[in-house]
């Protein structure tokens, strides 16, 4: 055989001996080829249709859920501003007066001018006095022919909650003057016993002005029932989501909650659930004809936790779908356009193929003895400098590592932090009005020389910034970065720095919160910053997981595991949750996996909890319980301090 570089010499102890004249094809071959050619483009129209359509809702479903955010944070701040005004009138001296003497005609009148000037000035829809009977004795719009006066409410349930003891908020139609409004009431005492009911009437129907953005977009609020009692679309209001039970009915009409309202539900002609949580729904309009096609909508819903309503907003989909379908024509063209390409270009290869398939025949065994040559040479050259490099790249591996898990820890925390910002905020908030309102009402208590109730407010005041001063030296504690040496911290302590982040989140949620700790002094072995952060980790969990329950209790138990020689401590954090299914309890601990909806959890909390316990040498793990979920971190008992 010639010698390698020897170019013509190879080429001709390789050259081929010419191939035989082809037989032509049979026809069914061109007939399937055009068939597949055929299914392929039918199957790039549907992906390209489903890829814009998929896209273009991703959008409106992003711009939708920012507008719902918007709404929910208008509604909540309109709420909160009155959250105060029921208390406040517990301070003045004639509305007292007027419950303990409900038969004086001019207490009667002074307190109704006084009612008026304060609905003035807050901007409410009336402010009215409720005795214990249930009849108002004086209200703010005493001069219209409608007043409230003498009316009795002891039907309504903010009344009965207000009566009860507690907070009465209530959303629901006038039954004097047909004007929806919401109602805050609350108990007025005196020397610890219960003289009346103070309410305020809120008018939030001015919100839906806002919600009317110009587009068929639609934006409702429902209640607990499935009421739609605001909404962008006035035909849409006091409709029904589903059918109401007869139950519902009746309690609604016991209540009067709608008046004279006949709660018909909306016609649903399709309800598609999305994986990302949002659903595609057709809703036929009411008074619409039925030759006439409703159009398809998506929905996104948010809730407001509290007072167990929920959002809809409703994006109109029409435009998608129709740049979806001439996304598709266009695919359909261009995919033409190449099949006509490619066959003209085939026709002009078949003419050469002839010409150059003897050179090619004979240049591609040098080619490939070339191309051979030099891979494995290359491939050689590679191994060898990967090889030096991989020990660098795997020492600067492990510094980084270390590094991430040093911010991820961090990270961690400062996600926490902003997913309570709204609580903190409304934390914060309540202080500050309160401590307006007081200053207020010191300055009238000076005024009128009534010292000993002025210090007093004073002293209110000075505890209310101490509280505002510990919240917030709590967050700054809390968003420190810690250090990695281990020390004895007091389980006592990490647990009160919890519950200052978490208490008014519970307080707001309705949630039961049980403490047991057997030992009167427990220490372990860690790093408190870091033990605060997982703590207040499996408590957001808990609080987020019990959102729809109907039973809130969140347990949180602490001692000695006598199962391991009282060498360990171990701490338990249990809900009454839905509880853990079994593919979530297999890959609860996956970086990225979580069981919250779209946009509420990154799926890190609980991966970073696990390293930060496993640093410290104990355990972190999750139990399945007959009421919802339970965690049960171990820690390693240290000497208390002296």
């Amino acid at each position: 055989m010639p010698p390698l570089h020897d170019t013509t010499s190879v080429a001709a102890a390789l050259t081929p001996r010419l191939p035989a004249a082809r037989r032509p094809r049979p026809r069914w071959r061109d007939a399937l080829a055009w068939c597949v050619v055929a299914l392929v483009g039918a199957a790039l129209a549907w992906l390209v249709y489903w890829w814009l359509e998929e896209l273009n809702t991703e959008r409106v479903r992003t711009a939708g859920a920012r507008r719902l955010e918007t709404y929910a944070a208008s509604l909540e701040n309109l709420l909160d501003k009155y959250e105060f005004l029921p208390r406040m009138l517990e301070l003045d001296k004639d509305v007292v007066a007027l419950l303990q003497r409900q038969d004086d005609p001019a207490l009667r009148h002074s307190v109704n001018e006084y009612l008026e000037r304060l609905n003035r000035q807050a901007g409410t829809s009336t402010i009215y006095i409720v005795n214990l009977q249930g009849h108002t004795q004086a209200a703010s719009n005493w001069r219209q022919k409608d007043s409230f006066v003498g009316d009795y409410v002891a039907f309504r349930p903010y009344l009965q909650d207000a009566l009860r003891g507690r907070s009465g908020r209530f959303y629901g139609v006038g039954t004097t003057n047909r004007e929806a409004g919401y109602f805050y009431a609350q108990g007025i005492y005196r020397d610890g016993k219960m003289l009346g009911v103070a309410t305020v009437k809120v008018n939030i129907s001015e919100l839906e002005k806002s919600w009317n953005t110009g587009t068929p977009d639609k934006v409702m609020l429902a209640d607990s029932n499935g009421v739609l009692f605001l909404s962008s679309a006035p035909a849409w209001r006091y409709r029904t989501l589903n059918s109401l039970p007869a139950n519902v009915r009746s309690h609604l009409e016991q209540t009067r909650q709608y008046h004279q309202e006949a709660l018909p539900p909306l016609r649903f002609d399709a309800d598609l659930p999305r994986t990302d949580g949002t659903r595609v729904v057709a809703i036929r309009d009411p008074g619409a004809p039925d030759h006439m096609r409703p159009i398809p909508m998506l929905a996104q819903t948010r809730a407001l936790a509290p007072r167990q309503w929920t959002f809809i907003y409703l994006s109109d989909l029409s435009s998608v779908r129709a740049n979806s379908r001439i996304g598709m024509v266009f695919a359909i063209l261009a995919y033409g356009f190449l099949v006509l390409l490619f066959l003209f270009f085939r026709q002009r290869r078949r003419a050469l193929r002839q010409r150059l398939q003897a050179r090619e025949d004979l240049l591609s065994a040098y080619n490939s003895l070339e191309a051979m040559v030099a891979e494995r040479t290359s491939r050689l050259e590679k191994i060898t400098q990967s090889l030096s490099e991989e020990i660098d790249v795997r020492r600067q591996a492990e510094q980084q590592l270390h590094r991430t898990q040093s911010e991820l820890f961090q990270a961690g925390k400062m996600a926490v932090l902003g997913q309570m910002s709204a609580s903190i905020t409304h934390e914060l908030n309540q202080p500050l009005t309160a401590l307006r309102t007081m200053s207020d009402n010191a300055v009238l208590l000076f005024e009128r020389g009534r010292m000993d109730d002025a210090r007093n407010n004073l002293k209110n005041i000075s505890q209310i910034v101490a509280r505002m001063g510990t919240i917030t030296g709590k967050l700054k504690t809390f968003a420190r970065k810690s250090n990695d040496a281990l020390v004895a911290v007091s389980i006592d302590t990490a647990i009160a720095n919890l519950l200052v982040l978490v208490e008014r989140r519970m307080t707001l949620e309705r949630v039961t919160f049980q403490l047991r700790i057997t030992e009167p002094e427990l220490y372990a072995l860690c790093d408190s910053n870091r033990l605060e952060q997982v703590l207040l980790n499996l408590v957001t969990n808990a609080l987020d997981s019990m959102a729809t329950s109907h039973e809130k209790v969140l347990s949180l138990s602490a001692g000695l595991n006598t199962d391991a020689g009282g060498d360990w401590i171990e701490l338990r954090v249990a809900d009454t949750g839905p509880g853990l299914s079994e593919e979530a309890r297999a890959r609860l601990f996956e970086p990225f996996y979580t069981t919250k909806p779209q946009g509420q959890g990154l799926g890190l909390g609980l991966p970073i909890s696990g390293q930060i316990i496993a640093d410290f040498g104990g355990t972190l793990t999750a139990e399945q319980t007959n009421s919802g979920a339970c965690f049960v971190i171990k820690l390693k008992k240290a000497p208390q301090e002296t």
